[in-house]
């Protein structure tokens, strides 16, 4: 178990990570998700014992282990930027760590071919990386990771560099991968989906700050505070300043939207409601949907799918309508939300109500 007790870490008088407590069991995957420079690489450097913190202690499996160099714990790390040895071939480059621990030569070669085969770097173990692409650089250094045996595996975007194919294949695998050797794996990603994708529990990062910890769909379904489902969210959330009275969310210039049955324990006043795009469409997705009118501002086809920018009452919102819709700029188009998906947050930004369904 690693175990963050009030960790921070400061620059000068800046926090790179505020005082954090966190705790990751064995065998678990969690995935750190959070915009660029939202701190993840900064929390994981701490993980590892490449820095140390300027408060607080982190302890591994009971031991107080703040001061204890990266050299002296069974760490694994992969970077986005691959590292490997220019002068090892792959296979050299995988076996490299289990040469150092002591590793014989027959496990070492069972291991290896065992990470290439499933890496699918069976072809290329008598190449050096200089010979490789960079997907394939990067999947040798995964496999030196996975043969470490490592009882803490740290992964800082490593899939970034990847095609979208392999990515896809491996976001699958990895978990598996890792769980089946009883490590803590932490994953880096700005990407919400990726989290989705992986599963497992993620904390969401803002600033220096863990805005929450937990199950990943729970954290997705249940964000504690605005800054949470904001960072959980690709294209960015939708979200409108209201004031709640009865039945009725009202703008200020009048325009209303019907309050769902699972937002009426809100109490009356001011509040902000959120929703995600795909829950905003050009056709009802049920027949209690909200009909707002909106006017356009762009539209961005993907191929099975459109983002399109509006305008509600002075408020830019993402609309992702399935298929494939040119629609022209500075158009008064009807829109459905379904109001089932709504979340409301308060004046200091915390939940008051998490979406009925998702």
């Amino acid at each position: 178990m690693l175990e963050l007790r009030n960790a921070a870490k400061m620059v000068g008088a800046d926090y790179h990570i505020y005082p954090t407590d966190l705790v990751l069991e064995r065998g678990t995957l969690n995935v750190l998700l959070g915009p660029t420079l939202a701190g993840k690489t900064s929390l994981m450097r701490l993980m590892a014992g490449l820095d140390r913190p300027t408060g607080g202690s982190i302890h591994f499996d009971g031991t107080d282990v703040t001061g204890m160099p990266v050299q002296k714990r069974n760490v694994a790390m992969v970077y986005q930027q691959f590292i490997n040895y220019p002068a090892l071939t792959v296979y050299n480059n995988i076996a490299s760590p289990m040469r150092i621990s002591g590793k014989d030569a027959a496990t070492i070669d069972r291991e290896v071919r065992k990470a290439a085969e499933l890496l699918k770097l069976t072809p290329y173990l008598d190449r050096t990386p200089l010979n490789l692409s960079g997907g394939q650089q990067q999947r040798t250094a995964l496999a030196r990771a996975l043969v470490k045996n490592a009882s803490l595996v740290l992964m800082d975007e490593p899939l970034a560099n990847l095609d979208y194919k392999l990515r896809e294949e491996l976001r699958e695998e990895l978990p598996k991968i890792f769980a089946q050797s009883g490590a803590i794996f932490v994953y880096a990603t700005t990407e919400p989906s990726e989290a989705l994708l992986l599963g497992g529990n993620t904390a969401t990062l803002n600033q220096g700050r863990v805005t929450q910890f937990g199950p990943t769909i729970e954290v997705y379904r249940r964000p504690v505070n605005l800054a949470t489902a904001g960072i959980f969210a690709d294209p960015p959330l939708n979200t409108l300043d209201v004031t709640k009275s009865g039945n009725v969310f009202t703008r200020p210039s009048g325009v209303t939207i019907p309050v769902p049955s699972h937002l009426a324990v809100v109490p009356d006043g001011p509040v902000t409601i959120a929703f995600h795009p795909h829950h905003l469409g050009l056709a009802p997705q049920t027949g209690d949907a909200a009909r707002l009118q909106a006017r356009t501002l762009v539209s961005e086809i993907t191929g099975s799918e459109s983002f399109v920018h509006l305008e509600y009452d002075g408020v830019r919102w993402v609309m992702l309508a399935h298929g494939i819709h040119d629609i022209d700029p500075d158009m008064e188009v009807e829109a459905f939300l379904d109001t089932r998906h709504l979340m409301a947050f308060g004046s200091d930004g915390r939940a008051i109500a998490a979406a009925g369904k998702v």
